[in-house]
């Protein structure tokens, strides 16, 4: 709930950080990664049940949406758990862990505050790592048809006749 001054309570994004911190937002087993609220789970063949929740977490601190469902963070990552990926994307999420563990943290998912993860991120922006992920989840967040609607995107207009008779000169602030 919000008021004119701000925030009143706990955020949905603070109540998820702390929630990460006290280690109950996934649920890590052999060959499968699940929410511990049952949201989403998803199976691997590749990579580490850990480090696929990290890599779903830094999807997250990377694209901030609280309307995106965090099915869609899953979807936009699981290209990830492939044979061709994998060894890059363990040996980054091992320099991601090891860069908040030189913070004090036993891992990055241990990281607790956003503030802080992101803090960590901004300093691995350059290496190669940052930018893979970065850039696959330009297209692999934004493409799914299930989240063009919170942006309120209608998809693309060549199908359905052009965008000159569908919306081109609705504007009606001018």
């Amino acid at each position: 709930m919000r008021s004119k001054n701000g925030p009143k309570g706990l955020t949905r994004r603070q109540l998820l950080a702390r929630a990460t911190a006290a280690g109950t937002v996934f649920v890590v087993g052999s060959g499968f990664v699940a929410a511990k609220n049952a949201a989403w789970a998803t199976e691997l063949t590749k990579l580490k049940p850990a480090s696929f929740a990290t890599l779903v977490q830094m999807a997250h601190d990377i694209y901030p949406h609280d309307q995106i469902p965090d099915e869609n963070y899953v979807i936009a990552v699981k290209g990830y758990d492939s044979a061709d990926a994998a060894p890059a994307i363990e040996s980054g999420i091992e320099a991601l862990n090891a860069a908040a563990q030189a913070r004090g943290y036993a891992d990055y998912l241990a990281v607790g505050w956003e503030r802080d993860r992101v803090d960590i991120l901004r300093r691995m922006e350059e290496d190669a790592f940052f930018q893979q992920i970065r850039g696959g989840l330009v297209t692999g967040l934004y493409n799914q048809k299930s989240v063009w609607p919170i942006f309120g995107y209608e998809g693309e207009s060549f199908s359905k006749g052009g965008y000159i008779d569908r919306g081109f000169n609705d504007i009606n602030w001018l």
